[in-house]
């Protein structure tokens, strides 16, 4: 087993030979087999050890023998407890999740804390086997069936193509001691009731299972990656993207077949899960949305667009007289000039005599109306966004700057006419949007 750990490092995890890295190791025999074969092949590594504290002195055991396991390999340990009931109580959350949560999040602050890029743990071809079948049984896309993933950005599995019975052949014969946790014997786990009840039936059915199925994995991965490409490339050509709103046309949507499929791939990695939803929304009138805990994506018009919740920023912020540079909540710049020079839509000059101070910046309120500039008469600003053809989001994103109850400039889009430049004007003043 070593040699071929050996040749599978040097072919798929040449990284691992390049800097150090940190091992988890909770003191069973999957992690420990990987601490020797890393430590044999003179792998650079720290360890680090989770007491979940859960079974009283065996969980101290473990901690004790991941210990001296540190020791006599001669590296760098980190050791923390939890006190996971009480995360579990907070959170709300199963044993599983908050034991998830908090090792990963402990890791990922030992790892930034000491510059260390790759965590590396001891998942093997059984606890692939285990993950496909919990995710078979749940229901799931291709991508519950192709298993743990043996490289991420920061995450690196090299045990993956090792079976749980090669393990603890090669822990036997090398006289390497480990500890047994009591838990996984019991089946009350989904995991482990699949684990112990299941997957010897299938091994039994087939003394290839195993192998097979780390086959049918890798052909599943594949497939996948095509699928991925596709999608890639097909984004490209129906997304387009305006500052933080992506939009595409729902027709375009409607069109691809199956539609349901493609929309689950359009829009998974944003959190949302109601697919249902989100296909009524190609049909739907304006307006209507759909949430998930990170993004909305609204019908309007002909298209959807889809942006991040941001934490709505409805505010009324003052700007003094004489004040010339406004960092909140957009970046303005006011300065006294001589003339009218360079104009566009991010610059107005306003006869600074008719300002009432201090001037605010807020979002547009009901029953606001302006002048446009150039016309006569007033508008109200709700009827100018329609004219505009503005989406939900622009109106909500546009701010205005006032005097008084008076609006000045629609920022970036329109000045109001009271306000312009005229021959009895005494003082300019060059208002910028940056």
């Amino acid at each position: 087993m070593l040699e071929n750990f050996r040749n599978h490092i040097d072919l798929h995890f040449p990284h691992l030979k390049e800097g150090k890295f940190l091992l988890a190791c909770s003191g069973g025999v999957d992690s420990v087999v990987l601490a020797h074969l890393s430590a044999s092949y003179e792998l650079d590594f720290s360890i680090a050890h989770c007491n979940f504290k859960l079974r009283g002195a065996e969980s101290d055991k473990d901690e004790e023998l991941v210990r001296k396991l540190a020791i006599h390999l001669g590296k760098e340990i980190f050791v923390t407890s939890f006190d996971t009931q009480g995360y579990m109580a907070q959170h709300k959350t199963n044993l599983q999740i908050a034991a998830r949560e908090l090792r990963y999040n402990w890791f990922s602050q030992i790892m930034t804390t000491h510059h260390i890029k790759t965590l590396v743990t001891a998942h093997h071809a059984d606890d692939s086997l285990e993950t496909f079948l919990i995710n078979l049984s749940r229901g799931t896309g291709i991508e519950g069936l192709t298993g743990i993933p043996s490289l991420t950005d920061t995450i690196s599995r090299p045990l993956l193509q090792f079976s749980r019975t090669e393990i603890k052949t090669y822990a036997e014969a090398n006289a390497i001691y480990w500890r047994e946790d009591a838990s996984n014997e019991n089946t009350k786990y989904l995991r482990n009731n699949i684990r112990h009840n299941i997957i010897p039936k299938l091994k039994e059915l087939n003394p290839n299972f195993l192998e097979n199925f780390l086959k049918t994995q890798e052909y599943l991965g594949q497939t996948q990656e095509i699928s991925n490409q596709h999608i890639v490339q097909l984004r490209k050509q129906l997304f387009s993207k305006e500052g933080k709103v992506e939009k595409v046309k729902a027709t375009s949507l409607l069109a691809l077949k199956p539609t349901k499929a493609y929309i689950f791939h359009f829009f998974r990695e944003y959190g949302f899960t109601q697919w249902d939803d989100i296909y009524g929304l190609l049909s739907a009138n304006s307006g209507k949305e759909v949430h998930s805990n990170t993004h909305r994506l609204l019908k309007d018009r002909d298209f959807l667009l889809l942006k991040p919740i941001a934490l709505k920023n409805s505010g009324v912020f003052n700007i003094e007289e004489g004040q010339e540079v406004v960092s909140e909540p957009i970046s303005l710049k006011f300065n006294i000039v001589e003339a009218i020079k360079e104009t566009s839509s991010n610059i107005i000059y306003v006869d600074k005599e008719t300002l009432k101070y201090p001037l605010t910046v807020r979002k547009c309120q009901k029953g606001d109306y302006f002048y446009p500039l150039g016309m006569s008469g007033k508008k109200k600003i709700s009827k100018y966004f329609k004219d505009e053809k503005m989406d939900i989001f622009a109106k909500e994103n546009q701010w205005l700057l006032c005097s008084g109850d008076h609006t000045v400039w629609i920022i970036g889009k329109r000045a109001d006419d009271r306000y312009k430049i005229t021959n009895r004007t005494k003082e300019i003043l060059k208002i910028i949007l940056e």
